[in-house]
């Protein structure tokens, strides 16, 4: 089975890469490498983000690798969160407070549109490749559902009468950001034959 490093810690993503990826590879997190210290995020766009946090596990381990950043973007707020998505209401990095405070904004706004987009970055033997997944949809007025995490409860996709929270695992990766960047990434690594 090939080893792929998925520079994160992030269960929820962890476990809905695994599910992507089926049993071609054999996904390896930061704490299975003994990866403990914080990867920088410095970049003003999720392109360089990610590249920067699978570059950092290359250089460091010499481990085939991949890492992710996505954002929220949403229109009426000049497509913020956008690359700070994560920390939008502060460094502490709570999915409630960040969703509040997109609820506040988006407070009165007639125009909801807006997108959920994903850049992975692969880098194999230190050769680096992108793929980029967009999901279009609305900003709900109030949070939606149990399930997912992030922003999952305030955003519903276009075609479909759920949020994200409130959808099956297994449909909403089907047409997730995630999913579509994950896409293109197995289809990348299949043709390889890494």
């Amino acid at each position: 089975m090939k080893k792929l490093v998925f520079a994160t810690n992030n269960e929820h993503k962890i476990r809905e890469l695994k599910e992507l990826l089926g049993d071609e590879f054999e996904l390896l997190s930061l704490n299975d490498i003994g990866c403990s210290e914080e990867i920088p995020e410095t970049g003003a766009t999720l392109e360089i983000n990610a590249a920067q946090k699978s570059y950092y596990i290359w250089d460091r381990y010499r481990m085939n690798c991949f890492a992710d950043d996505t954002g929220l973007e949403i229109e009426a707020l000049s497509n913020e969160p956008g690359v700070y998505s994560a920390r939008y209401a502060g460094e502490a990095k709570s999915a409630a407070a960040n969703m509040d405070k997109v609820l506040e904004k988006m407070a009165g706004k007639s125009n909801r549109n807006g997108q959920f987009r994903c850049v992975i970055s692969l880098v194999i033997d230190g050769i680096e490749e992108q793929f980029e997944g967009v999901v279009k949809g609305d900003i709900l007025t109030e949070k939606h559902g149990k399930d997912g995490f992030g922003y999952d409860p305030i955003f519903m996709p276009l075609g479909y009468p759920l949020s994200f929270a409130e959808m099956a695992a297994a449909d909403k990766n089907r047409i997730s950001h995630r999913g579509r960047a994950v896409a293109k990434l197995v289809d990348y690594l299949r043709n390889l034959n890494i």
